[in-house]
């Protein structure tokens, strides 16, 4: 192991210094510049050297690290990674449910859906399908195959504004977070391109990021959601190529984003030829809101999934492309996955048309908002964000509280929730609250129980916290 007093020049590359400096560490790496376990200057010591803040050689080093170049110890500083190779993701997004680790817990880090009687309806689908199966089935899917389940995709979306929607239009996928990577997969192009996501936002845009190479800024966001003016300045400065948002039911803090700002959104990709990500996975069934596929049908990719409404475990999800880009899109998850499982197409396509998926969403609609009621109940005298037939809710903490802290102590009251820095990039911004997602394999009674615990807990916030 061995020191270093390697000093990047940051002029040779555009953009903002901290990803400049992301850059020189990369090709300094990857020359052979910074060997492996080399140890690099502390923050404050680059910082003075190449005259910059330390908050910018911080952010710096955070996103190298990420990105498997550098390897940060406590107590010992930051090195050049080893010369083993990391490949892939190194952590799960999923939270995984061992039921020995949450007995006697209410778990309330991610939706669960109630059951409304899915199963008996994939049962009586099933078992109608069995004596339907032809040759066809050794083959790999294809798009003919999957023609009139896009149709029926199209029919399911009917309640929703979003212009001119035909089957060809649409790609599947399996699952949302499947659809976000097949569109950064179709647009993406050049060395480390930028996304823009919201201030606080799914992690799966993060994850959906890294496996494409991309560098990822997050976008001030106010209670309308995404802030136009910042969306602009981001535009002038970085030349992003896509834009993440959520218009309906925005994750975590349930803002649902006026008209007058969609807009104003649009019209800013249009001036600035970025492509837009609307995730609308969360929404419920209908709106009279236009989405941002009805004001910029010419870049917008409007996703959608099973996962919140049906079930998780089918996998199905779709994308509304921009207008004369379905073939693209389609082509795009062709060269990815082949076609969905024809069982599982098959499957979603006879609960689409007999008018079982339309029951069963709305029988879980009702059951959230039934789950939520008891939230409000005990938490409404709390700075609490949420919308009917929504999963979860927003909860500002009362000054005393740090999101973190109170994640903590609600564990140990038996109740897990997820603070709101979960949703923020490693260098972002996150306030004091945290999200509260509605577990439908408990009853009402129960989590209102729950909440109420949280409510003690509120009630005495902790005198002195520490820093």
């Amino acid at each position: 192991m061995t020191g270093t007093n390697w000093l990047p020049n940051l002029i040779q590359y555009p953009g903002p210094k901290y990803l400049a400096l992301v850059r020189a560490l990369r090709e300094a790496i990857r020359s052979g510049v910074l060997l492996p376990d080399s140890q690099l200057p502390t923050v404050r010591d680059l910082a003075w050297q190449i005259k910059v803040t330390p908050g910018t050689v911080s952010r710096a080093y955070q996103l190298a690290t990420q990105e498997g170049l550098l390897a940060a110890t406590i107590g010992r500083g930051t090195f050049v990674a080893s010369a083993t190779p990391r490949f892939g993701p190194t952590q799960s997004f999923y939270v995984e449910r061992d039921p020995v680790l949450l007995a006697g817990r209410i778990d309330m880090r991610s939706p669960k859906l109630p059951d409304v009687g899915q199963g008996a309806a994939f049962n009586a689908a099933l078992a109608a399908l069995s004596g339907q199966v032809e040759t066809d089935w050794l083959d790999y899917p294809s798009q003919r195959n999957e023609a009139a389940l896009r149709a029926a995709v199209v029919d399911w979306l009917q309640k929703r504004v979003l212009g001119a929607v035909t089957a060809d239009d649409v790609a599947l996928s399996y699952g949302g977070q499947s659809a976000i990577n097949l569109i950064f997969q179709c647009c993406l192009r050049g060395d480390r391109p930028m996304v823009l996501i919201e201030d606080l936002a799914y992690a799966g845009f993060r994850h959906a990021a890294r496996l494409s190479r991309a560098e990822l800024l997050a976008i001030e966001v106010d209670e309308e959601g995404l802030r136009p003016d910042a969306l602009e300045a981001a535009c002038r400065r970085h030349s992003p190529q896509i834009l993440c948002i959520t218009t309906e039911a925005q994750n975590p803090t349930t803002v649902r984003m006026p008209v007058h700002r969609r807009i104003e959104i649009a019209e800013i990709a249009k001036a600035y030829e970025i492509q837009i990500i609307e995730d609308d996975c969360y929404s419920i069934a209908q709106s009279n809101y236009p989405a941002l596929r009805a004001l910029a049908p010419e870049r917008t990719w409007y996703v959608g999934s099973f996962s919140k409404s049906i079930s998780a475990a089918l996998r199905l999800g779709y994308v509304v492309c921009p207008s004369g880009m379905g073939q693209a899109g389609r082509l795009t998850a062709q060269h990815s996955f082949f076609g969905l499982a024809r069982p599982v197409a098959d499957l979603c396509q006879a609960i689409l048309t007999s008018g079982e998926a339309d029951a069963l969403r709305l029988a879980v609609q009702e059951g959230f908002s039934d789950r939520l009621e008891g939230v409000v109940n005990a938490l409404g005298a709390y700075d609490l964000s949420w919308q009917p037939g929504l999963p979860f809710v927003w909860l500002r903490l009362p000054s005393g509280w740090r999101a973190s802290v109170f994640a903590r102590m609600a564990e140990a009251e038996g109740v897990l929730l997820r603070s709101a820095d979960e949703f923020a990039l490693n260098h972002g911004r996150a306030p004091n609250a945290v999200r509260l997602a509605l577990p439908g394999n408990h009853s009402r009674e129960q989590i209102e129980g729950a909440c109420r615990r949280l409510a003690r807990l509120l009630e005495s916030p902790l005198a002195e916290l520490s820093v």
